[in-house]
């Protein structure tokens, strides 16, 4: 029956897999409203309680991701989908006025950290670690959003 709808295995994989990051996308954008966080460093805030539920299907993407390192001919396509999923959502929650380099950067630096961040806290479960360098980001995005305030230090 699974055949009639899918090409196969990895084809099912994939598409489970794509529908996940769908859900775990809209949880971040209903977590990340402009209203209720206006600035960068708190939506990426409210975005990693959400990243971080359980419920949220953090294990299977987890190994989703270890598939496409460790076989990347055969799954290459689970790392490159993620990317090309949660982007746009990065670079939305990037001020508007921001140059569209400007946001596709701090939007790869947001997405490679975090993805850093739930693979060591899987892995090794350093909560007060991870806490630790989550909270550096933070203040990084912090005077990222600041550098718009004095013209002398912006890009």
């Amino acid at each position: 029956m699974l055949l009639y709808y899918f090409d196969g295995a990895e084809d099912l994989l994939e598409q489970a897999i794509l529908e996940l990051r769908r859900k775990r996308i809209g949880n971040v954008l209903a977590a990340t409203g402009v209203t209720d966080h206006p600035r960068l460093a708190d939506r990426v805030r409210a975005m990693w309680s959400v990243l971080r539920e359980a419920e949220s299907g953090l294990r299977v993407l987890d190994q989703a991701i270890g598939l496409a390192m460790y076989d990347s001919g055969r799954y290459a396509e689970l790392g490159r989908g993620a990317s090309e999923q949660y982007l746009p959502t990065l670079v939305a929650l990037c001020p508007d006025h921001w140059s569209d380099q400007r946001k596709v950067e701090v939007a790869e630096m947001i997405l490679a950290v975090l993805r850093g961040f739930l693979v060591d806290w899987l892995t090794s479960g350093d909560t007060a670690g991870v806490a630790a360098g989550f909270e550096a980001l933070a203040r990084a995005l912090e005077r990222e959003e600041a550098a718009d305030d004095h013209p002398a230090s912006a890009r």
